[in-house]
């Protein structure tokens, strides 16, 4: 085995000892401070994400505040909606009533005005039996005289001159249903001879009054406006109770307008949405009085006028 030097052999060993602490640490710290960035770093990006988060949630309850804000406006409009639309309710509610005893009275009185006129055509038509009954020996032919000796006497007679038959007419619902049959196809000649018979033949009957109002669409389509504000007025007369009044009320304010009666078709509007308010007849009347630019009830007058 070789032996070393003396001199190397006097060499300390803490010599050695120092000249590896010289060598070792250095690779040591700098691994250290790699670790630190990267620390360092990964607590930026942290803090960067919390700034972040932080931003949106403040940008976020900013939004939620506002659609709060917003939604409590909109509950107290609709509250206040609502409180406007139960008065407006309640008002409805009471003039609603108040038309419907107005409606029903007039109602009342239509219907007694019906039933008068029924009972004085009743008593007509008595009145025009009598006559008949009273008139007739007045026309009888004066007794034959007694034949006297000697002379020639004519044969006696058996009867009178005997009077053609007068046609029947047609069932009042077959005959009113050839007429709206004919109405329709726009045969108005023939259907205003059908309906003026079925008023001369049932002059009582339920369909009279429909029979008029036919017979006043008739003229006014044919421009005759004066005979069918005429026969639509016959229909308010005669039938006040019919369910043809609203419509006849209404016809017949329309054909004042073509006939330039501009004050009389107002006048029959306004009594058409007080009699009848709640008929889809007076929504028309209204809109009539709307588009003439009149108001449908009209200014009472005060006593500064």
């Amino acid at each position: 085995m070789r032996k070393l030097p003396s001199s190397a052999r006097s060499i300390p060993i803490w010599t050695s000892v120092l000249a590896l602490a010289l060598f070792i640490p250095a690779p040591r710290a700098h691994a250290v401070s790699k670790e630190i960035i990267q620390l360092q770093t990964q607590v930026q990006q942290l803090q960067d994400a919390l700034q972040h988060l932080q931003d949106t949630n403040d940008a976020r309850m900013a939004v939620l505040q506002h659609l709060i804000e917003q939604t409590s406006d909109n509950v107290n409009h609709i509250g206040q909606s609502m409180n406007a639309i139960q008065q407006q309710l309640s008002s409805d509610n009471q003039s609603n009533q108040v038309s419907g005893q107005i409606q029903s009275l007039n109602d009342s009185v239509d219907e007694l005005k019906t039933r008068l006129n029924q009972v004085n055509t009743t008593l007509q038509a008595i009145q025009s039996q009598l006559q008949n009954i009273q008139s007739q020996p007045a026309q009888q032919q004066p007794a034959a005289q007694p034949c006297q000796p000697g002379q020639t006497c004519p044969p006696p007679q058996t009867g009178g001159p005997q009077q053609p038959a007068q046609p029947q007419a047609p069932p009042v619902d077959q005959l009113y249903q050839s007429a709206l049959t004919d109405y329709n196809g726009a045969r108005y000649d023939l259907a205003g001879g059908e309906f003026q018979q079925l008023l001369q033949a049932y002059p009582q009957d339920n369909l009279a009054p429909n029979a008029i109002f036919y017979l006043g669409e008739i003229a006014f389509r044919k421009g005759d406006y004066a005979n069918a504000i005429t026969t639509w007025d016959q229909v308010l007369e005669q039938y006040p109770g019919s369910n043809k009044a609203p419509a006849a009320q209404l016809r017949k304010g329309e054909a004042e307008m073509r006939a330039n009666q501009r004050d009389a078709a107002v006048r029959d509007f306004r009594s058409l949405v007080q009699r009848y308010p709640q008929s889809p007849e007076a929504q028309q009347a209204r809109s009539h009085l709307n588009a003439m630019g009149v108001r449908v009830i009209p200014t009472k007058p005060t006593a500064y006028r």
